[in-house]
């Protein structure tokens, strides 16, 4: 009898060589196995431009002539994985992925086989964005072969290097510093000031019987507070940069009461979280700033409404670009480190129920594009207070002024990728990161 060559296994021999192309255009060698394997096609090792790495990935393919993955719609599908591979799979000593390929279009897909006895549905969900085999999966298939045992791990992105923002402000700080004595603890001191006749300001700090404040208190409401004939100016880096680091402490605190007075008009303060946000100007009213982004004019929605997507009219909640400042020095320079977040009230004034699970589900969308926006746009929005020498009607234009330089930046020699950390998640389409292109 004639020995005769099944379809499947023609099909399946195909499947293999097509796998292998693909592997090669995105840069990675595929070494296929013996026809002893039970379960693993071949080896693909890494490279990096061409040069070899020796990190290793081992690979199933799995192929169809034509037909439609189960549930399969324009967002994904699924994959049912046998029994027995999973078995013999649970014991490799290298990340393991199954490659789909369907000869009727030529996709490939692509997915990381979970190890652990923790996976056992044996069901694989695909999707078509995040999980197509081309050169966009170089990174995340490199990061498979990353040891991550330990206190934690680092995964080498593959290709050019890319120019990385710090999110840290140089301060140019004023000239002097008044200093005093004064009878009174800073709970003290607040009440009278909140007794006063004259309008509040807290731009000063009280440690212990001493009074420290960029502005001349005997000018001010704050002369009710401080001995007036002790007042004197002394020059702003004999406490800026003492060497004690208490005093460096309360040098910052003074920086953040200065800093809390400059944003008054337009930011809150969040005495709990720690953070300054935007105000909102009116009830379930959304507020949106104008700057000059990196490369163009640009805007935020800095106050964003959310409506519920199930009752019309319905306000889920109102989500506030915010940020907490910390105050840290090094050398001769002080700087303010903007780490951006978000600010979640009922209305734009009530504070939320529950703003960390909000929070949770934000911050998970935020990607390098949208943190290195949000720092540029905080610049943006700090230089827009700083009083103009030709406003004649500027409001303590006369009073000493924190003024904030653009973020440095530095030339990383590796670019840092996207979805190293995992699969990138689908963004709102109304959200308010609709203008990152223009942050970047």
């Amino acid at each position: 009898m004639a020995k005769n060559v099944t379809q499947n296994q023609l099909v399946g021999e195909i499947g293999e060589t097509a796998a292998k192309l693909q592997f090669l255009k995105i840069g990675f060698q595929f070494d296929p196995r013996s026809r002893l394997e039970a379960g693993i096609d071949a080896i693909v090792e890494v490279m990096d431009h061409g040069k070899p790495l020796a990190k290793m990935i081992a690979v199933q393919v799995k192929t169809t002539a034509a037909g439609k993955y189960p549930s399969e719609d324009s967002q994904g599908f699924h994959y049912l994985l046998k029994s027995e591979d999973l078995a013999y799979w649970r014991g490799s000593n290298l990340p393991i992925i199954i490659v789909l390929h369907r000869q009727s279009d030529n996709t490939f897909f692509w997915k990381e086989i979970p190890r652990g006895e923790e996976f056992q549905d044996r069901r694989l969900n695909f999707s078509k964005r995040d999980d197509v085999l081309d050169e966009g999966a170089v990174d995340r298939l490199g990061a498979l072969t990353v040891p991550k045992a330990g206190f934690g791990y680092y995964v080498p992105p593959l290709g050019g290097g890319e120019e990385a923002l710090v999110n840290m402000l140089p301060i140019k700080l004023p000239h002097e510093v008044y200093v005093s004595t004064t009878p009174y603890s800073r709970k003290q001191a607040a009440a009278i000031l909140f007794d006063a006749e004259e309008q509040s300001r807290f731009d000063w700090a009280i440690m212990g019987d001493a009074f420290w404040s960029f502005h001349d208190p005997r000018s001010s409401v704050c002369r009710h507070i401080v001995d007036i004939d002790q007042v004197e100016a002394i020059d702003v880096g004999a406490l800026a940069f003492h060497d004690d680091m208490d005093e460096r402490n309360n040098f910052a605190f003074l920086l953040r009461q200065a800093l809390s007075h400059q944003v008054r008009q337009e930011l809150s303060w969040d005495k709990e979280k720690k953070l300054f946000y935007f105000k909102a100007k009116a009830r379930n009213t959304a507020r949106t700033f104008k700057y000059e982004s990196a490369r163009k004019a640009t805007e935020a929605d800095v106050v964003n409404v959310v409506n519920s997507k199930s009752e019309k009219g319905r306000v889920e909640f109102v989500r506030h670009h915010a940020f907490v400042p910390r105050f840290e020095s090094f050398y001769d320079e002080w700087f303010l480190v903007i780490e951006p977040t978000y600010h979640f009230t009922t209305d734009g004034f009530t504070p939320h129920t529950y703003p960390d699970a909000l929070l949770a589900g934000k911050k998970r969308l935020d990607k390098s594009a949208s943190l290195r926006g949000q720092v540029i746009m905080w610049h943006r929005f700090l230089a827009t207070l700083e009083p103009k020498s030709d406003d004649l009607f500027a409001f303590a234009s006369t009073d000493p002024w924190l003024a904030f330089g653009p973020p440095p930046s530095l030339e990383l020699p590796t670019r840092v990728p996207e979805d190293v950390w995992g699969s990138p998640k689908k963004a709102d389409q109304n959200d308010d990161e609709k203008d990152l292109l223009a942050w970047s």
